[in-house]
């Protein structure tokens, strides 16, 4: 039995067709428009399923990743920042009705985490949690299998938590947060501050492996801010791996080493401390929003 899985991005909207094995039989991308409502966005995404169902698949369901804040139980998109023309958009129930499937809703950074947490690399732990460090910080915690969602679909959000008295705040991100402070958005709103002009991630590592010392200044600051972000999940989760992803710790592995280092002073041992990297990539979104299907 084949599953669906569909990954929603701000631009850039995936679904593939997944085999028993959640490997990837076939895949389709559109651009998220916009200009067009969630059900225009949504309508080629209908089309490639019942594509694939007259090709003989048999789907079991179709699982959907997306940005947040969602409403699990009604099945709802509410408000995402990087998601026009989406609000309040019941997407669970478009999808019933326009293909007559069962259909799993979850937050994009809980869908990844569960492929990594149950085929990647956190397979085989009991207590896996997931930290995607990218633009941001995306997380998941998963528990014998089971993605932990909280009440309001908020457990480990871990981008949002205090870390340190800045009082810079946006958006809906609080005053201190671990986002503004080591993640993507982190690293270029404390370098620019530092250089007095807009200085991105990738301009501020090229300084820093080149020997700058305003560069090293901010890699210090903001991997303290990472390693009590690591250390919070430590202490909040006790899991037997934190799986971590993301560009920014992909691209720039020192960064993760450091904020690793420093996250070992904070532990009870730094041997608790284990960390696996993220296996999936681009497509954790997929095999997770598969993983969705019952």
């Amino acid at each position: 039995m084949h599953r669906i899985g569909i990954d929603i991005g701000g631009t850039q909207i995936r679904i593939a067709l997944l085999d028993e094995d959640y490997k990837i039989v076939n895949l389709f991308k559109t651009a998220n428009d916009r200009t067009c409502s969630a059900e225009e966005n949504c309508a080629p995404l209908v089309d490639f399923i019942k594509k694939q169902q007259e090709a003989g698949f048999e789907v079991a369901g179709i699982g959907i990743g997306s940005p947040g804040p969602l409403d699990l139980k009604a099945g709802k998109v509410l408000n995402p920042p990087n998601l026009i023309g989406w609000d309040n958009f019941g997407i669970v129930k478009y999808f019933c009705d326009a293909c007559g499937l069962p259909t799993f809703l979850n937050n994009d950074a809980n869908v990844s985490g569960l492929s990594e947490a149950l085929l990647g690399g956190g397979k085989g732990y009991e207590s896996v949690v997931f930290l995607g460090l990218s633009t941001g910080f995306g997380g998941a915690y998963v528990y014998r299998g089971q993605l932990v969602n909280g009440a309001h679909c908020n457990a480990a959000e871990f981008w949002n938590s205090i870390v340190c008295d800045d009082s810079v705040s946006v958006r809906s991100a609080n005053a201190g947060s671990l986002n503004l402070n080591a993640g993507g958005t982190g690293l270029r709103r404390v370098a620019s501050l530092r250089y007095g002009e807009d200085t991105l991630p990738k301009e501020l590592f090229d300084r820093y492996y080149a020997g700058d010392p305003v560069a090293a200044e901010v890699v210090e600051y903001c991997s303290e801010m990472l390693a009590r972000g690591i250390a919070n999940i430590y202490w909040n989760f006790d899991p037997d791996v934190i799986v971590v992803g993301g560009s920014i710790a992909f691209a720039h592995p020192t960064y993760l080493e450091k904020g690793l280092e420093k996250a070992s002073k904070y532990v009870l041992s730094p041997d608790a401390l284990h960390i696996e990297m993220a296996q999936f990539g681009d497509d954790a979104g997929l095999v997770g929003a598969a993983l969705l299907v019952e």
